[in-house]
Parts: structure tokens; sequence; C-alpha cells
């Protein structure tokens, strides 16, 4: 028998349904796993939680009261609030937090039927693109522990490329679910903004921030969505009336007549040769499958790297502003008076890259700069959403590479944070516009290391990727590999 960490989501549900094995000996099985880990994913477990978990789901698939994903085991990125488990959001400023609610998607999970093995590591409040912002320290990527993961998700990412669990949450605010899925290897979407509510999830850029499923297939990630998406308006007020859908119901449809859009910006000076051929080979599997490449243009994505880095310093200047040691969250030991302790609090709880991006949202929103910079950004990003919106006129999907290059090595750009933002220049477009976007595996780039073919759909059109992910995962085998010794 496969083992039970080989086994995607889908296996695992069939196989608990159909009473192969249960519920409370996957849970086990994957604690297990999780409590022997070696790359640095997770932050807290709580196997006791865990297994009254699979126990409720055994007792519900016993009296036929069984949820899609019943006794499904996954991580959840420590950026959603949970109640059994610690909350950090991979920060000093929140060590030892405990929330009194679980987020939304958190608890949409949970009713689904789903089983929570614990908290997986990420980049500090979600900001960073190699998960080594973290102040509980770097995930490594399983497939070369010397190389990063990409971040904010890579805990996430990495724990599912080294089967320590089947499934986890992300979260994506300028490319976060899509760019560590690509590094490791596996498969992620963010769903259209305010398709998934963000109740719950701490927030760092809130016009952009937007949780999602990652897994090692497509087929997983739309069984996790389906659960995850739908109307939250009493306690999420940028959630869509949209109501909730079965992503699985259209993977297998046909491709032919499917125009893929191939933005010429995507395929120009930056990217490597190795990531071009990996995405030039998947692409030609898509063709294969009766789809049509055409050329089209989003005339501003070098445009994106500057907004995106206005915009959302921005409004994390705001959203942290919360975290001044009086409610919750670290205090120094060591004041003299109110302004003495918010200083001392907040410079010893936050690590640098958060100073530094608040000090420049700050910065970006006083007085005699706001209209200099932050205005300038908000209306570039709506020229940005409008080139989508022309490009698919021509087009039904977008394709094209995720990152410049492959996961890169730890601490290559630790004295230079804008080589960490340039990697970002292809998944930003798609988060100012708050389009849909994923990753999905196509190949292997330098290093023997994994390389992701991004997909990006128009508004409400994830099944759509997903279908389009699904068919070339049925044409080829890169999802199923996995790193040496797991």
């Amino acid at each position: 028998m496969t083992q039970l960490h080989d086994m995607t989501v889908a296996e695992l549900a069939a196989g608990l349904k159909a009473k192969t094995f249960s519920a409370t000996e996957v849970a086990q099985h994957f604690v297990s796993r999780a409590q022997a880990d070696a790359t640095g994913s997770f932050l807290a477990l709580n196997p006791e939680a865990t297994l009254a978990q699979a126990k409720a789901a055994d007792e519900r698939i016993a009296a036929g009261q069984a949820g899609a994903l019943e006794g499904v085991p996954l991580g959840h990125k420590d950026i959603f609030v949970t109640k059994d488990f610690p909350t950090t959001a991979g920060s000093k400023m929140l060590e030892g937090y405990r929330s009194p609610f679980d987020a939304t998607l958190v608890q949409r999970l949970a009713d689904a039927g789903m089983v929570t093995v614990g908290k997986l590591n990420c980049d500090e409040f979600a900001m960073g693109s190699a998960n080594e912002n973290s102040a509980y320290g770097p995930v490594k990527n399983p497939w070369d522990v010397t190389r990063v993961p990409g971040g904010s998700s890579g805990g996430s990412a990495a724990a599912i490329a080294a089967r320590i669990v089947p499934a986890a949450t992300g979260t994506d605010t300028g490319g976060s679910i899509r760019q560590p899925a690509s590094f490791c290897g596996i498969t992620g979407i963010k769903p259209t903004y305010g398709r998934a509510s963000r109740y719950g999830m701490i927030a760092y850029a809130s016009s952009l921030d937007q949780g999602g499923p990652m897994a090692r297939t497509a087929e997983d990630c739309a069984m996790l969505l389906s659960a995850m998406c739908g109307p939250d308006a009493d306690r999420d007020s940028t959630s869509l009336d949209v109501p909730a859908e079965d992503f699985t119901k259209s993977l297998s449809a046909d491709l032919r007549g499917l125009r893929i859009g191939i933005p010429k910006e995507f395929f120009g000076e930056g990217l490597h040769a190795d990531v071009r051929a990996a995405v030039d080979g998947a692409l030609g599997e898509l063709t294969q499958l009766g789809a049509t490449l055409v050329p089209i243009s989003l005339p501003r994505t070098e445009l994106a790297i500057p907004v995106y880095y206005i915009i959302a310093p921005a409004e994390a200047s705001s959203n942290l502003s919360r975290f001044d040691g009086v409610k919750f969250g670290h205090r120094a030991k060591d004041y003299t008076d109110l302004e003495s302790m918010y200083k001392k609090s907040r410079a010893e709880g936050f690590g640098s890259e958060v100073k530094r991006r608040i000090m420049t949202g700050t910065y970006v929103l006083s007085h005699g700069y706001y209209d200099a910079y932050y205005l300038q950004a908000q209306k570039i990003r709506r020229m940005i959403a409008n080139d989508f919106q022309q490009a698919f006129q021509e087009c039904d999907v977008i394709a094209g590479p995720v990152a410049p290059s492959v996961a890169w090595k730890l601490g290559e750009n630790a004295n230079d944070p804008v080589a960490d933002y340039l990697a970002d220049i292809f998944t930003l477009p798609a988060s100012l516009a708050g389009l849909p976007g994923m990753s999905v595996p196509a190949g292997f780039g330098a290093h023997n290391m994994p390389v992701g073919l991004q997909l990006i759909g128009n508004y409400f059109k994830e099944a759509q990727l997903l279908n389009v992910a699904h068919r070339l995962q049925q044409a080829t085998d890169f999802h199923l590999r996995k790193p040496e010794g797991i």
C-alpha cells in the first residue's frame, strides 16, 4: 500500500471515506512526521488537540456524517489565528499569543472535516520572498536544504514538498502562495481578491492580502478552495457576495479552443534560461492538449514593483500600528513613560524587514509625499488592472513564469532586500489587479530545482485555472516527484 504521506488530499479523503484507515491513524502518522521535521516548517504543534479533532472525524465518519474532506490533515500558515494553537505571524511581537477564535478559513476547513496538524513558519507578518525573515529561523527547501523555499508561505510549501502534510493554507499579498509553490514544486492558488474571507488573517496589506490553498495537485487545491470560499460579509467587509462553488466539477474539461495569452514582458531580459525552458516545455504540453498560444502585452509589468512597494508598506504602516505593547503583543520590560514603552516595545518586537516597510509606508503617507507617491501608485494600479482586461479580450488565460529564477541560496540576498523584491516581478501584477493566479509544477531548472508555471485568470475564473492545471498534471509527472530522502 502507498504510504500515507505519499497520498494526495483526494486519495486520503477517499481512503478515509472507505474506512481503509482511520482519521486517528492518519493524524498520528503526520504528527510524527511533523515532530521529526528538519526543514523548520513548523512553529507550533499540539498533538492532543490534533488527535481530538481526528477522533471527532472518525465518529462523524462512523455516523455517516462525514464532510467532503473529513479526517484529512493540513497545516495552517501562522498568519491565521487559531484557538488550539498559538499564533505569532512569525514575529516576536506576538510570541505566545493565543486567539480566542478561529479565522474563517480555519473554521470552514474544520467544518469540512479537516484536522489541523500545526502552525507553519512564515516571513514575519508575511513580509518576504524567501521565508528568511521569520523571527523563529528560516525554512529550508526540501529539494536542497541550502536554498530558500520562497516566501512568505515558505513553511506551507516546504511542509507539503517534504510530505509532512498533504495540504496547507497560505496567503498571497504579492505572490506569497505562487512563488513558494514554484520553488518547492507544489501547486498553489490565490483566488480572486475577496472570494475567500480575510477574517482572522493577520493583516499586512489589506487591499492585497488573500488566503488560498496549497497542495501537491490541482485536484487537491480545487477540493480545498471549494471549502474555503464564500461570503463572510458580517465579519469581513472586503468579502465578496459570490456564492461558494464546487471547483472540482470542471477539472477534466477539454482544453481545445482555449486561448492562452503569453505576455512578452514575462519573457524578456532577466528571465533565466533554465526557467524559460521549463515554462516553454509546459506550454508545449498545453498546446498538445488543444490550447492555442496568443501573444499579448502587459505593458506596465515593470511598474508593478514600485507600485506594490509603495501601496503595501503604506497599508502595513497603518495595520501594524496596533502593535504598541498596550493590549496585546510584546511589551518592553524597561521603560520610563508611555512613549518610551511604545518605542522600545516596537523596536524589540519587530524584525528589520518589518521596520523597513513600516518606515517606508509612513514616509509615503506623510504630508507632502502622499500625492507624489501613494496617490500616483494607486492610479498606476488601476492602469495595471486595465491592462489585464485589455489582454483578456484576446485570450482566456494568461501564462508565464512565476519567478525569474529557481530558489536561491539561503542568505544570498541577506544584504540586498531589493533583490528579493525584484523576484516578485511576475506575480505582483495579478495581485495589484485582484485577479486569481496559481502556480503549477512545470519541470526543473538549474541545480535540479523545481520551476512553476504561473496561470492567471480573469475575475472569478478559478475553475478555469484549476482545469488547465489539472489537465497539465494529467499529461506530466512533475507533481509526482519528490525530494530525495523524503
